[in-house]
């Protein structure tokens, strides 16, 4: 049985197992692509009496929103043309120009910093192709950071609308901090390693401190090929935490 929200699925089940495999069918997603909430494990009964199914809740993960691009503009009978931007073809132009918009940026917040553009696979997940990365460096850096990386995520995001309005396309570009992405990825990917090997060992669960969606993923995705332990999520919006549980 299944009931649907908008970008969620609420399915019971025999197993938990077998709703979080139905959920993923309804939603037409991956383990990778949402978060599985267990809101019942469901329990056998006494040769059959008393049993009740498990029902789990599976989320889709948030996307990047799209950016909505001006309609072309029709010109008048008579009017000169106006010109439009030369169409960028390389990972090169695309590169640059992501650097010199968001040093701009930069600049004008009077921040003293310098931008560094690289492709890496540093902050792409396994399997994934390398990703635009833009490396801020600089002294006293921490007020791009801010609590808990929210600013950092904010001026990503103004650098990626900037982007987006100039190529007349969204363009996937990270944007990191004195290598704070990379370090908070690293220090997350051992957390997850450290409790899952906890809760093999104590058959507890473990959950985890409140964090941002993509950070939740990281967790999700460093235990999805766990043989011992599993991941959930449980409450909403900002509060919104791992659970790490025996399988």
């Amino acid at each position: 049985m299944a009931s649907q929200a908008k970008g969620s699925v609420e399915v019971s089940a025999k197993t938990v197992e077998e709703a979080i495999q139905r959920g993923l069918s309804e939603l037409g997603l991956t383990r990778d692509q949402v978060e599985i909430e267990v809101v019942n494990p469901g329990r056998g009964g006494v040769l059959g009496i008393g049993a009740e199914d498990a029902q789990v809740r599976v989320s889709a993960l948030p996307v990047e929103p799209s950016v909505e691009m001006e309609s072309p503009r029709v010109e008048a009978e008579g009017e000169p043309p106006v010109s439009q931007p030369e169409p960028l073809e390389s990972e090169g132009d695309v590169a640059k120009v992501a650097a010199e918009l968001l040093q701009g940026l930069l600049d004008r917040m009077k921040v003293r910093a310098r931008v560094k553009a690289r492709m890496g696979d540093d902050l792409a997940e396994e399997g994934e192709e390398p990703v635009l990365i833009l490396d801020v460096t600089g002294d006293d850096l921490g007020i791009l950071i801010g609590r808990r990386g929210e600013t950092l995520r904010a001026l990503q995001y103004m650098t990626r609308l900037m982007l987006s309005k100039k190529l007349e396309r969204w363009e996937m570009v990270i944007v990191d901090v004195e290598s704070y992405r990379v370090r908070r990825r690293r220090s997350l990917r051992q957390l997850a390693v450290r409790m899952a090997e906890r809760v093999a060992f104590s058959q507890q669960r473990v959950v985890l401190e409140a964090m941002p969606a993509h950070e939740r993923r990281i967790i999700h995705i460093a235990l999805r090929d766990h043989s011992q332990v599993a991941t959930t999520s449980i409450g909403e919006g900002d509060r919104r935490k791992v659970t790490i549980v025996p399988k």
